[in-house]
C-alpha cells in the first residue's frame, strides 16, 4: 500500500509539458534561423561538433528529475505491515444535575464544582472506556456524545453550569431516558449510567424511567451530593452572593440531599449508591465498581506502518541534475564511434 503526505505537490508536475513545449518551439525557430542563414548542410559544418540528440537528452534528464523532486516533496510511503488493534471497556454516560440546587455550597465549593470534580476524578480512573454527559434540570440536555477522548470531556465538564437547562427544577427521569438515547441498543457492550444529584425530584416517573433502563440493560451508579442538613441557595451577581432564592411566600429556600430518591433509582437496576463527599473515595467506589462489570470488544481497526521512502527519489534526481549538468551538447568522440545516434554523417 502506498500513500502520500503532500499529494498537492504533484499539481507542479504540470509544469513539464510547457517546458516540453517551449523547448520543442525553441528547437523549431533555431532549424527555421538556420535555413534563412544558408544551405543547412553547409550550417551543419560550420559546427561538426555539436550534437543533435543531446538537448533532447537534457531536456528528458531535466524533467525526469523534476518530476522525482516533486515525488519526493510529495513523501511518498509504503506500507511494511498491518495491525489489528483491538478496544475493549465499558459505554458510560454521566448525568449532572444542574438545577439551582446545586448551587447549594453545603459542600465546598459547590454542589455543582463537586459534581464536576468527581466526574473528572472517575475519568481519570478509566482506561479504553467509552464515555458520554448529559446536563438535567427539570429538563434533559446532552453535551457530549459516546467518545474516547477523555480530554475533550474535560473541556465540557468544565464549562457545565446552571444556564445551560433553561426550565429548572429537577427530573431525574428525564435524565435516565435521555441516557438510553446515548447507547447502541444493538451493541452488546455493558452500560453504565452515573448519575450525580442532590436527590432533589420534582417530577415523577423516576422509578419507571430506571426500570426501563434495566429492561435496556443499563446499570444505574447514583452520587448523592450535599448534605442532610441542606443549606441556601446564592444567586450570585458579578461573583459575589447577592440574595438567597426565596420561594413564594419569601421564605429563603433550603435544599437538602435526598438520598432515598437515588438509592430506589440505584437498586431498581442493581446498581449501588455512594454518598459524594469525597471525590477521591467516589472515584475508588467506581473503579471496583468497574472491576466488577465485563468489558467487550466494541471496536477493532487496522492500522499500518508506513515508512517515508522519499529518499530514493531525491537522490535519484539529484543523480540526473549531476548527470545533465556535466552532459556537454556536443558530441561524444566514443559515442560517435559507435554511431548508435546516428551521428557520423551528421
Amino acid at each position: 500500500m502506498v500513500q502520500f503526505d503532500r499529494p498537492e505537490y504533484f499539481y507542479v508536475l504540470a509544469i513539464l509539458l510547457p517546458m516540453a513545449l517551449l523547448f520543442a518551439a525553441n528547437h523549431i525557430w533555431m532549424r527555421k534561423k538556420q535555413r534563412e542563414f544558408g544551405d543547412l548542410a553547409l550550417v551543419r559544418r560550420l559546427a561538426p561538433d555539436r550534437s543533435a540528440t543531446k538537448p533532447i537528452l537534457k531536456l528528458v534528464l531535466m524533467l525526469v528529475a523534476i518530476g522525482f523532486l516533486v515525488t519526493a516533496l510529495a513523501n511518498p510511503k509504503i506500507g511494511t505491515k498491518t495491525e489489528t488493534v483491538k478496544r475493549e471497556g465499558i459505554d458510560i454516560v454521566f448525568a449532572v444535575d444542574v438545577s439551582k440546587s446545586m448551587l447549594c455550597e453545603d459542600v465546598a465549593p459547590s454542589r455543582l464544582e463537586k459534581a464536576k470534580q468527581t466526574v473528572s476524578q472517575v475519568v481519570s480512573e478509566l482506561s479504553g472506556d467509552r464515555i458520554g454527559i448529559i446536563a438535567y434540570a427539570a429538563g434533559a440536555y446532552p453535551v457530549l456524545p459516546i467518545t474516547t477522548d477523555y480530554a475533550v470531556s474535560r473541556m465540557f465538564l468544565q464549562s457545565m453550569n446552571t444556564d445551560m437547562v433553561s426550565s429548572q427544577g429537577t427530573s431525574l427521569g428525564e435524565a435516565i431516558t435521555l441516557s438510553e438515547t446515548f447507547f447502541d441498543k444493538g451493541s452488546k457492550t455493558n452500560k453504565l449510567l452515573i448519575m450525580l444529584s442532590d436527590g432533589e425530584d420534582h417530577e415523577s416517573g423516576a422509578e419507571d424511567a430506571a426500570n426501563q433502563a434495566k429492561k435496556a440493560g443499563i446499570k444505574i451508579i447514583t452520587i448523592g451530593l450535599g448534605t442532610a442538613k441542606g443549606g441556601p441557595i446564592p444567586l450570585r451577581e458579578n461573583g459575589y452572593v447577592g440574595q438567597f432564592k426565596r420561594d413564594g411566600n419569601g421564605q429563603v429556600v433550603i435544599t437538602r440531599l435526598n438520598e432515598e430518591n437515588l438509592r430506589t433509582i440505584a437498586k431498581k437496576t442493581d446498581g449501588g449508591y455512594f454518598y459524594g463527599g469525597n471525590s477521591r473515595q467516589v472515584g475508588e467506589y467506581v473503579k471496583k465498581a468497574l472491576e466488577n462489570i465485563e468489558r467487550t470488544e466494541f471496536e477493532s481497526q487496522e492500522f499500518t506502518d508506513f515508512n517515508s521512502q522519499f529518499q530514493w527519489f531525491l537522490g535519484f534526481a539529484l543523480l540526473l541534475l549531476f548527470a545533465d549538468l556535466f552532459l556537454l551538447e556536443r558530441k561524444t568522440e566514443w559515442l560517435r564511434k559507435l554511431n548508435l545516434f546516428n551521428e557520423r554523417d551528421k
